[in-house]
């Protein structure tokens, strides 16, 4: 038997097991937060002990909830062994601490963001960020929720007992070698898991509850449903509350995108309803679909053998029980206000164009270009009003994902969006075969002239291989020259340890270094700068930094990396 079969049924979704209460991930509801990034292991099947790595735990990690307009501090504490990152998946924080690929918390030490929480209630999560890794560590168990709430989502009559009527589901699929290892490169990822539990049931009460739906899948694409065509509502996106809940009876999503969910069990007593993924039902071309690619011939390695693929499954088995002493039994007609910018009150369209040069096999590319860590590839005014027109000339869909902002919709392949995707998202599914999406954002609040934001594919395999790019947002109004000076040379770099300045005729020039978390460290007072000039860089760290020379109220700026 092939090796690919052999894994598939010693690890697949169809091997007999008995099943298991969902696992809910606590909670952490403070001002300042401590996660340990760790390894571990974690027993997926009987008998088979797997590695694994996980926030505060071997797998995932604690649900962090947090309140609109609070100050937070989050340390996180790397003990991997390795470098990683962290990225707040859908919040509105500055560069700085969006915990992008620049952001490397090294092995053994604590990265500390602190930041306003900006945005409305809604459903985010984090997960690693580092270049050509994140998938690795997200597959093998670094990832988490983070709830936001504020006090218009509080007015409302929605279920929010944690773990009670209101659940966490990060839905995530994986692949094992045969030694039940996880393989975060296979297309084998037959192990179907819900917050880490292979087999999962829910006990529920018999009433409306909530289900805060992530596809925490590394590139499945699922089409979620009840059975026997429960209808539900979904009442939120990436973004937060739709303006009114929205029935259905089908809702896909992609890698990355959220769900707000309320279904009513009322009257189900003592029955089973069943999560389910309806994968018959996705179109072609899309990861999940029987067919990956527009055309038969177009199949990655091993996507046929998956059972998963083009397959109707159980996701979570609902156990119905009695109801809470204090039920929901109604849905709200109304959840709050969206204020959509009009076309034509943008101040640039940004067209990006996704392709490859393997077919169906990658690597992607973005206006033909793979990721570069010094390479910005745009720079955004603060305030600036923006239509991005992604179009996907490759023959697999991609699910695009921007970074600082929530966007709207504006039309899909030329046609307005259907009403679930009405609201905020940071997702959005762009479909293959000069496949079309073009969205609006405002881009608010924060700038720096140094540490740029993302934007990829959310197929974290495609992430990893270069399907990425960056962007600044300067403030047009800071005073600073973010331009690179013509009279400012910096090398050799990358730089060990002694790094050369020329310029010429510089006179009362500071020299600082900045790190990615905008600290500055003085490397020069002001003093004439001859031609040429030494600074030592020894006794940094490794990583990304920023050259910033100031003279008479004016700074250049030189991006270096240190190795």
């Amino acid at each position: 038997m092939n090796k690919l079969l052999v894994i598939a049924a010693l690890f697949g979704p169809f091997s007999i097991f008995a099943q298991t209460p969902l696992y809910i991930p606590p909670t952490i509801e403070t001002s300042t937060i401590d996660l340990t990034l760790q390894e571990g292991t974690t027993q997926f099947y009987n008998g088979v002990t797997t590695n694994t790595m996980g926030a505060n735990g071997s797998l995932l990690g604690p649900t962090l909830i947090l309140q609109k307009d609070d100050f937070v501090t989050i340390n996180v504490n790397n003990q991997l062994g390795e470098e990683t990152t962290i990225h707040w998946h859908g919040l509105h924080v500055a560069p700085e601490n969006d915990g992008g690929p620049h952001s490397i918390i090294p092995d053994g030490t604590t990265w500390s963001p602190q930041f306003t929480v900006l945005d409305q209630a809604g459903i985010n999560w984090y997960h690693p960020h580092l270049h050509s890794t994140t998938n690795e560590h997200v597959s093998k168990g670094i990832a988490g929720l983070i709830l936001v709430k504020d006090q218009e989502e509080a007015a409302l009559n929605l279920p929010r007992d944690y773990g009670i009527d209101d659940f966490p589901v990060i839905v995530q699929t994986k692949g094992f070698d045969a030694n039940g290892q996880i393989e975060w490169m296979s297309e084998l990822d037959t192990s179907l898991m819900v917050n880490g539990t292979i087999d999962a049931y829910l006990d529920a009460p018999a009433q409306i509850v909530r289900l805060r739906v992530l596809n925490g899948a590394s590139q499945r694409f699922f089409k979620f449903g009840f059975s026997n065509n429960l209808s539900f509502q979904l009442i939120g996106t990436d973004g937060g509350l739709l303006e009114a809940p929205v029935t259905l009876t089908r809702y896909q999503m992609g890698p990355g995108q959220r769900a707000d969910i309320l279904i009513d069990l009322s009257g189900l007593q003592g029955q089973n309803v069943q999560l389910m993924n309806y994968g018959t039902e996705i179109a072609n071309a899309i990861y999940g679909a029987t067919q990956p690619g527009m055309m038969p011939q177009l199949m990655l390695p091993g996507y046929d053998q998956n059972p998963l693929n083009g397959s109707d499954f159980t996701v979570l088995d609902i156990q119905v029980g009695a109801p809470t002493a204090n039920p929901v039994t109604s849905v709200p007609n109304a959840l709050t206000t969206h204020v959509i910018p009009q076309e034509g009150t943008e101040d640039i369209t940004r067209n990006l164009l996704f392709q490859t040069q393997q077919n169906i096999v990658g690597p992607f590319t973005i206006n033909g270009s793979l990721f570069d860590m010094n390479v910005i590839n745009y720079t955004v005014p603060l305030g600036n009003r923006e239509i991005w027109s992604l179009t996907n000339q490759t023959p697999i869909a991609h699910p695009f994902h921007i970074h600082d902002v929530q966007f709207y919709i504006l039309d899909i392949n030329g046609n307005p969006p259907p009403p679930e995707l009405s609201g905020l998202n940071d997702v959005v599914m762009v479909p293959a075969g000069m496949g079309n999406v073009r969205f609006i954002a405002d881009f608010l609040d924060h700038a720096n002239d140094s540490i740029p934001y993302m934007y990829h594919c959310h197929m974290l395999t495609h992430e990893d291989e270069g399907m990425m790019g960056q962007f600044l947002v300067t403030d047009p109004n800071a005073g600073i020259n973010s331009n690179v000076s013509q009279d400012l040379e910096i090398f050799p770099n990358p730089v060990a340890d002694m790094l050369t300045l020329k310029a010429e005729n510089i006179i009362d020039a500071t020299i600082y270094l900045v790190d990615i978390a905008g600290k500055k460290t003085q490397l020069r007072p002001a003093q004439y700068l001859p031609t040429s000039v030494e600074v030592d860089l020894s006794e940094f760290a490794s990583g990304m930094y920023l050259i910033q020379v100031e003279i008479a109220g004016s700074t250049s700026i030189q991006r270096v990396e240190k190795f």
